[in-house]
């Protein structure tokens, strides 16, 4: 009996513990400690890596582990529980508030944290780097045939924006190719001199970025017809023509998030709609979204 006793106590108390660790691993991470795996819209990298940057310089005990990938990996990623927070250029549909709101029974907080560009690329030597949206239709649907490159054809934030604004659903033409990666995009229009690419802004954008700026001497920012000026002016994808809807190619940077307590990927989240999440977001020439950045002239007296 006492034997049994012992047991039963052994059993009771392996129970609590094992209890007690998956409570653990649930609450651990707060917003200065802890580690959280996040997935991320590979088109946005350059910026999202620094904004973890500084996240984790400023709280020296959290770690986030950024998984770059395309849109449609990142909403399967946010289905499991290693995922409670992914980057990505739309927000919840109907379908989706729905789905969780039945699973989880909440829906997931999600807001725009910024507003980023679909740049249009084309090497150096190319004699073409003015296009109107009707030449870029011409362009994706086929009908001219110029090799166009994308970072995929299928599941990418790039490919999906592009189908739904440009060809309106209708299908990409056999001359649209698929790159691994942005990266991957830049490369082949720097050696392809009849090529066309798209790709995030962040990725070709940021004047503080060496590597970037050394590549822009081999490609070139396009420009797009501004769809909204009335003298038939042309863009550049900038921060200032995003802000001012000069540029038409211009799509939203989202997070969502599925926790109802402030943790770890809400705090990251919030950080990146803070004052300085929102002006790293500026430094790398992105549209912040949460606060507007305006410069003031002023006149400072001094005594002789």
């Amino acid at each position: 009996m006492k034997q049994y006793f012992a047991w039963a106590l052994t059993l009771v108390c392996c129970i609590a513990c094992n209890d007690a660790t998956k409570q653990q691993k649930i609450t651990t991470d707060t917003f200065n400690n802890g580690q959280i795996n996040i997935s991320v819209d590979e088109s946005f990298k350059p910026v999202i890596e620094e904004q973890i940057k500084v996240y984790e310089s400023t709280y020296p005990n959290t770690k986030i582990v950024a998984s770059y990938k395309p849109e449609v990996a990142c909403f399967k990623d946010f289905q499991s529980d290693s995922t409670r927070l992914i980057i990505v250029a739309r927000g919840l549909n109907k379908n989706e508030r729905e789905y969780y709101e039945s699973t989880l029974k909440f829906i997931p907080y999600y807001t725009n944290v910024a507003y980023d560009a679909i740049a249009v690329i084309v090497n150096r030597k190319s004699k073409d780097s003015v296009f109107t949206m009707a030449h870029l239709r011409n362009i994706l649907s086929g009908k001219k045939n110029i090799t166009a490159v994308m970072d995929g054809k299928n599941a990418t934030s790039t490919v999906r924006y592009l189908q739904d604004s440009l060809l309106k659903g209708q299908a990409f033409g056999a001359n649209v190719v698929a790159a691994k990666n942005s990266e991957d995009v830049v490369n082949i229009v720097c050696s392809t001199e009849n090529a066309i690419g798209f790709v995030g802004l962040s990725w070709v954008g940021d004047n503080y970025d060496a590597k970037q700026q050394a590549q822009l001497k081999t490609i070139k920012l396009a420009l797009v017809e501004c769809t909204i000026c009335k003298n038939g002016e042309f863009a550049r994808p900038s921060q200032a023509t995003i802000t001012y809807l000069q540029y038409p190619l211009s799509r939203p940077l989202y997070y969502i998030v599925k926790e109802n307590t402030t943790q770890l990927g809400s705090s990251f989240g919030n950080f990146m709609g803070s004052e300085r999440g929102q002006l790293i977001f500026r430094r790398a020439f992105l549209a912040p979204a949460k606060i507007s950045f305006k410069k003031r002239l002023s006149n400072i007296k001094t005594d002789d």
